[in-house]
């Protein structure tokens, strides 16, 4: 049996070396404003690098402004490109690599903050837009395509070393895997080969437009956690599928839908006051009286997606990539001894932005993450860990040109 790889050492994904192997999963900041880059957003990701991860992740940048789901979420506009730009230098400068998480949202987009309806594999309510979803038409499905390629190129075009592609979470590549919300009967819908046909598309032409300049990762669901969804019987051969078009460079393995069933990545308690608190009318009412029915807290543990990535990694000989309940340098080492190229981790950095550093230093290092959740609403007003002080870094310049880098 071969040596495990070293988790600290510096490893290959696709055309890129990382200095390690530890990646700050993607996690929506809250810190763009207008669909830029500010210097906060600049300075969340530089202390991931400064805190001695291989890569830094940054989330979501939307490949369309309608797949947005805030309204100050960043697109590739040529607005957004100079503040890109330079939140990759800044990074780089730190000796660490940066991925951009692209995507479309689907039906978890901000219809109202966009100004244009939710877009869905099939008419659906849209309870956060109060109205109706649109159901993609052919020429939906060929724009979004193409808007991922061009992410792409201009991820290239401002320094990301990747890009992370969106296939999970009930976004709208995900929510086309979904029996429970495709009801298409085009060759979109139907059977799991239909139903996998946009996602591969996607991943075609994202890996047409880069080649090999970049790394392309796949962020795929195992489990969207609801009745009639997406499981990890179809996820294997989704997973075979993508290998053999020879589309990604790794395979990120997630869970759970920000549409209906929210928590069911994150194990833990269900923040469900802070979430309540933090919406306008009538969601407050919603999130108050009905809250716990959609927000359910799940038991944590450590390593928690592992018994489902696992199944996936015996069927593909694609790196992979594990997230959920990566704390310290023991997951971590086990993640290397099941056969995973790399690690993800979230909340643990968000606590402690210089763990990977501090575990470096002293392989018994332990996270101070309690998994309380309580970050999770904070992605509305700048993402971080409530239980640390950090005011002086959160931004407190929105609305005013100086809260811009480009």
């Amino acid at each position: 049996m071969s040596t495990p790889p070293d988790v600290l050492a510096p490893a290959e994904l696709g055309p890129v070396t990382l200095r390690n192997r530890v990646i700050k999963a993607a996690t929506y900041e809250g810190l763009s404003y207008h669909a830029r880059v500010t210097e906060d957003l600049v300075g969340f990701h530089v202390g991931y690098a400064r805190g001695g991860v291989g890569m830094t992740t940054v989330a979501y940048c939307a490949v369309s402004k309608d797949g947005r789901t805030d309204r100050h979420q960043i697109h590739w506009s040529d607005e957004a490109l100079p503040g890109l730009r330079r939140l990759t230098e800044a990074v780089h400068a730190e000796g660490a690599a940066v991925s951009a998480q692209i995507g479309h949202a689907g039906l978890v987009a901000d219809a109202r903050g966009n100004g244009a309806p939710a877009l869905a594999p099939s008419r659906r309510f849209d309870p956060r837009g109060l109205g109706w979803a649109k159901a993609a038409s052919t020429a939906d499905i060929r724009r979004v395509t193409e808007a991922h390629a061009e992410a792409a190129r201009r991820a290239i075009a401002t320094g990301f070393d990747a890009v992370e592609v969106h296939l999970g979470h009930n976004y709208l590549a995900s929510s086309f895997l979904s029996p429970r919300l495709n009801r298409r009967r085009d060759a979109y819908g139907g059977g799991l080969e239909n139903r996998a046909r946009f996602a591969r598309e996607i991943m075609r032409a994202v890996r047409d437009a880069v080649g090999g300049r970049i790394a392309v990762i796949a962020k795929l669901n195992m489990d969207d956690g609801v009745p009639g969804g997406f499981w990890l019987d179809e996820a294997i051969p989704v997973a075979q599928w993508l290998e053999q078009d020879g589309t990604v460079d790794a395979l990120e393995l997630t869970a759970g839908s920000s549409l209906l069933n929210p928590m069911y990545l994150f194990k833990g308690d269900a923040p469900h006051q802070e979430f309540a608190e933090v919406f306008s009318q009538p969601i407050r009412f919603g999130l108050r009286t009905v809250g716990r029915r959609f927000l359910h807290s799940y038991p944590y543990r450590d390593a928690y997606l592992l018994e489902d990535a696992r199944q996936i990694r015996a069927a593909v000989k694609l790196p992979m990539i594990l997230l959920g309940g990566v704390t310290d340098r023991t997951v971590m080492d086990r993640a290397m001894r099941e056969g995973f190229a790399f690690v993800a981790m979230a909340r643990a950095l968000l606590r402690e932005p210089d763990l990977v550093n501090r575990i470096k230093a002293d392989a018994a290092t332990p996270s101070l993450c309690i998994h309380c959740n309580k970050c999770m609403p904070t992605n509305f007003t700048g993402t971080r860990c409530v239980l640390v002080d950090r005011t002086t870094t959160r931004h407190e310049t929105w609305g005013r040109p100086e809260g811009y880098v480009g």
